[in-house]
């Protein structure tokens, strides 16, 4: 039997007796045994993924394979998903739809940048000022991707998380941990985070995802990442920005003047910035991509179609295609708007320890640093975000109101992770034709 229709609006109040209910259903949040019991973690994996994994979101996400229930009238997954491991879920409510392997602690690649991102956003405003030392540069990994930072230039936050989101910038992220304390300082920041946010998977070693000895994390713990960052008004801006300018190199002229130009950076989430062989994805909104020898392609997108807000994780398809990790994400997006509503889930997406009641009527901007506009994003000169291209009823992707993924934490009587609310977007990020 098809699993019964959920209403797309949710009553944020939630009466006493259900969240008692829900709070005996809650799944333990389990673990699989620590990264350092597993010195090779960050090596390529093994053809089969562990026996035992964790069974935080509940017991069918630990096992091995895929996990779907497919009944009447609930459509087939896609048969050509080559990918390691993946996960679809439901931004708001927080169901898995389906999973394939979720728990397998996989080398992440610069999809842990979400987690970086959700860590350290909050601490400096955007309109912060950073001279750059060589000490901040300091220990990046060779053929790392770079957004083009030099030394004895200056850059303002806003820049530098533009370089992040956009190039992927390891020298980006490297500046950001210096001015955060240094590597090590934000490693353990991020580490932290990842336990409160329940991400049990995750070991932390390089904040930039460079492959790096013992360094893991999963689909699972990915997505928990993208949702908990997406609440968040200057990631989802960030995270929506197409292209953008970004500072160059300050040159002398003739006459002795200082000039300094910039220069245009794209996104490389190939699924919101297109590519020769994939288009712009119907209501893509973000949101991380990454790419490295231990971890091949990864990424994670979320998207926006009929009311519908969906994650998907996507790690190391084993088909040698370009873009094959974008190609197979595409085709999950499709099979979950599809099932969506229709589909039981097999799991959930676990709320925070800390996770916070959120007040009827409240405003809850999730902007970072304290700053007047929360820092948000993409408000400086020459950023174009773009939410992508309209979702199949006419509306824009991320246009309607992505403040979405996880909605709002909401914790009453210690009892479960309630997402009821969508958040609206500023009119800065709503689709706009791209130059």
């Amino acid at each position: 039997m098809p699993a019964p229709k959920k209403t797309a609006r949710r009553s944020l109040l939630v009466t006493s007796a259900v969240l008692s209910s829900l709070a005996l259903a809650a799944p333990v949040a389990v673990a699989a045994p620590k990264p350092s019991d597993s010195p090779s973690a960050s090596a390529s994996p093994s053809v089969t993924p562990p026996a035992s994994m964790s069974s935080v979101g509940g017991a069918r996400l630990g096992r091995p394979g895929t996990q779907v229930n497919l009944a009447s009238g609930v459509p087939v997954l896609p048969k050509d998903v080559s990918a390691r491991s993946w996960i679809v879920a439901d931004a708001e409510s927080g169901d898995v739809l389906a999973a394939h392997n979720a728990h397998w602690r996989l080398a992440p690649a610069s999809t842990l940048k979400m987690l970086f991102a959700d860590t350290l956003l909050p601490k400096f405003p955007s309109d912060t000022k950073h001279k750059v030392v060589p000490a901040d540069l300091a220990g990046i990994g060779a053929g790392s991707s770079m957004v083009g930072i030099k030394e004895e230039e200056t850059y303002t936050v806003h820049d530098l998380w533009l370089g992040v989101f956009l190039r992927s910038g390891n020298d980006a992220v490297h500046v950001l941990s210096a001015m955060n304390g240094g590597v090590e300082n934000t490693v353990k920041a991020m580490n932290e985070h990842a336990e409160e946010l329940q991400a049990l998977d995750t070991h932390v070693v390089s904040p930039d995802g460079y492959d790096a000895e013992g360094q893991v994390s999963s689909a699972y713990d990915l997505t928990l990442f993208a949702r908990s960052g997406m609440q968040k008004k200057d990631f989802r801006e960030y995270a929506s920005t197409v292209r953008a300018k970004f500072p160059g190199q300050t040159k002398k002229g003739k006459k002795g003047k200082k000039t300094r130009e910039s220069f245009e950076i794209q996104n490389t989430n190939r699924l919101l910035a297109g590519d020769s062989d994939v288009p712009v994805y119907q209501g893509i909104a973000g949101v991380k991509n990454g790419n490295t020898t231990n971890a091949g392609a990864t990424f994670t997108g979320v998207a926006e179609r009929g009311g519908k807000v969906l994650l998907v994780t996507v790690m190391n398809p084993e088909k040698p295609e370009h873009n094959e990790v974008y190609k197979e994400t595409a085709r999950l997006f499709d099979w979950g708007f599809k099932a969506a509503g229709k589909v039981q889930p097999v799991g959930e997406l676990v709320p925070p320890k800390g996770a916070a009641q959120a007040k009827p009527g409240a405003n809850p901007s999730g902007e970072a640093g304290g700053s007047g506009d929360g820092g948000s994003g993409t408000t400086g000169t020459g950023s174009k975000p773009v939410a992508g291209a309209p979702a199949a009823d006419g509306s824009s992707g991320i246009g309607i109101a992505l403040g979405i993924t996880g909605g709002v934490l909401v914790l009453l009587a210690g009892a479960a992770f309630l997402v009821n609310r969508r958040w609206p977007l500023p009119d800065l990020v709503r689709r706009r034709t791209r130059p």
